[in-house]
C-alpha cells in the first residue's frame, strides 16, 4: 500500500491543454516533457487560427487594405510601368481578392505550417541525430513552440486598434525585427534577410529547442537541439533571400 501511494506521488504530472498553453510561454521545460509524455497539437492550431483571423478582420474593417498595397505597388517596377488603366484594374484586383484569400490563409494557414515543420524537424531529429519520436509528438512540440504568435497577434492588433490604417504595415505590425526600419526603397533582398532576424522567430527556436531536447533527452541536449533548429531556419532564410534576389 505505501509502495503503491509512494509511485503514484513520483509519478509525472499531467497538465491539460489549456494549461500547456500558458506552461509554454511561461513554464517550457516542465510543460514539453507533458507534451512529450502525452501529445496534443489541435488547441494550439486553432488558437493560431483565431488570432490571425482577428488580426485580418480588424485590419479589413478599419480599412487597411488600400494603404498596404498603394505602398507595395510604389515599390513594384511593372505597376510603376503600367498605364493609369491598368494600374487601377490591378489595384480594384488586389482591394477585391486580398480579404478572402487572407482570411483562408488565417484559417488553414497554421495548420499547415504546423504539420510541414513536424515532419521536417521529425526527418532531422530522427534520420540525423537518431531519435525515435513519433510525429504526434513533433506536431506537438512545433504547434505549442509557435503559440508566441498569440502574443505577436495580440500586440498586432492593438498596434492596428491604435494607428490610422493607412500607415499600418501588415507584414510588420510590431516591428519586431530590424526590416520593419528600412526605407521603403530598399532592396527586396535586403528587406527579406532583416525581416528574418525577428525577435519572436527566435523566442520560437529556443522552444523548439526545448520541446525537441525535453521529448529525446538522451539524445539531444538543449544545445544541440537549438543548433539543429537555427541551421534548419537558416537554410529557409538563405533560400528566401536568394529567391528574392532572383526574382527582383
Amino acid at each position: 500500500m505505501a509502495s503503491s501511494t509512494l509511485q503514484a506521488s513520483e509519478s509525472p504530472e499531467h497538465v491539460n491543454s489549456i494549461g500547456r498553453i500558458f506552461g509554454t510561454l511561461f513554464s517550457p521545460k516542465a510543460t514539453f516533457e507533458s507534451i512529450a509524455r502525452r501529445p496534443s497539437w489541435f488547441l494550439p492550431v486553432v488558437l493560431l487560427s483565431l488570432i490571425a483571423l482577428g488580426v485580418v478582420g480588424l485590419f479589413s474593417r478599419r480599412g487597411g487594405w488600400p494603404g498596404f498595397f498603394q505602398r507595395q505597388n510604389e515599390n513594384a517596377s511593372r505597376f510603376q510601368q503600367a498605364s493609369p488603366e491598368q494600374q487601377q484594374q490591378t489595384l480594384a484586383a488586389q482591394l477585391k481578392y486580398a480579404p478572402p484569400v487572407a482570411y483562408a490563409e488565417a484559417v488553414v494557414g497554421p495548420a499547415i505550417l504546423v504539420v510541414f515543420l513536424a515532419a521536417v524537424f521529425l526527418g532531422v531529429f530522427n534520420l540525423a541525430i537518431g531519435t525515435k519520436l513519433n510525429f504526434s509528438t513533433s506536431m506537438g512540440i512545433v504547434s505549442h513552440s509557435f503559440l508566441t504568435g498569440l502574443i505577436s497577434g495580440l500586440l498586432g492588433i492593438l498596434v492596428i486598434a491604435l494607428k490610422d490604417p493607412s500607415t499600418v504595415d501588415l507584414q510588420n505590425l510590431i516591428a519586431s525585427n530590424p526590416g520593419a526600419f528600412l526605407s521603403s526603397d530598399s532592396p527586396r533582398w535586403m528587406v527579406a534577410l532583416f525581416g528574418s532576424l525577428d525577435v519572436f522567430s527566435f523566442w520560437t527556436m529556443i522552444l523548439l529547442a526545448i520541446g525537441y531536447s525535453a521529448a529525446a533527452p538522451k539524445k539531444l541536449s538543449f544545445g544541440k537541439a537549438f543548433l539543429s533548429v537555427f541551421l534548419t531556419w537558416l537554410l529557409y532564410v538563405v533560400a528566401k533571400v536568394g529567391i528574392t534576389a532572383a526574382f527582383s
